[in-house]
C-alpha cells in the first residue's frame, strides 16, 4: 500500500526501516543480467560454476533495485523531487539464487529548508543474508518535498 504521508511523518533520523526481503531465482538473475549486466557469471550457469563465485550470482545492482522498488518507493516515493548522489556502494558478498536477502534503510542525515518546503536526506541501505552477514551497503542522497 502506497503512503501519502508527509516525509517528516514517515521518518525518524537514525531509525532503521525494514524494506523487506527478496529471494531471487536463477531466472530472475539471468533475465535481469541479460538486460542490465550481461557478464558470464550472471547469465551462464556453466561459466558461473567456473568463476570465483562457483555459482550463478546476482548482479550487484539487482538486490538494491529490487528492494528499493518494492520496499522503499511505496512508502517514500511520493516525496522525492530528485536524486542527488549515490555513494559508498560496496559489494561485500555475492548473492546466489534462492538466497534470502533482507533490506534495511536508515535516514542518517536530514537538512530541512522550510522556505522551499524541501529536505535533503541521506539514506543508508544495508542488505544482509540469512546468516546476518552484510552482502551490500550504499548511501543515496535525495531531495524530498515536505
Amino acid at each position: 500500500m502506497k503512503s501519502k504521508k508527509n516525509l517528516l511523518e514517515l521518518l525518524e533520523l537514525n531509525k532503521s526501516i525494514d524494506i523487506g526481503m527478496v529471494i531471487l531465482s536463477e531466472t530472475d538473475i539471468i533475465e535481469f543480467a541479460r538486460a542490465n549486466d550481461p557478464l558470464e557469471f550472471h547469465i551462464n550457469k556453466k561459466s558461473a560454476m567456473e568463476s570465483i563465485f562457483k555459482g550463478l550470482v546476482a548482479s550487484g545492482s539487482q538486490v538494491f533495485i529490487t528492494l528499493h522498488k518494492t520496499g522503499w518507493i511505496p512508502v517514500f516515493g511520493h516525496t522525492v523531487i530528485c536524486g542527488l548522489e549515490l555513494n559508498n556502494w560496496k559489494f561485500l558478498l555475492p548473492v546466489y539464487a534462492w538466497q534470502p536477502v533482507k533490506g534495511i534503510v536508515t535516514p542518517v542525515f536530514l537538512k530541512i529548508n522550510e522556505n522551499k518546503k524541501q529536505a535533503v536526506v541521506v539514506w543508508n541501505y544495508e542488505f544482509t543474508n540469512s546468516k546476518g552477514e552484510t552482502v551490500q551497503t550504499l548511501d543515496t542522497k535525495l531531495l524530498h518535498k515536505i
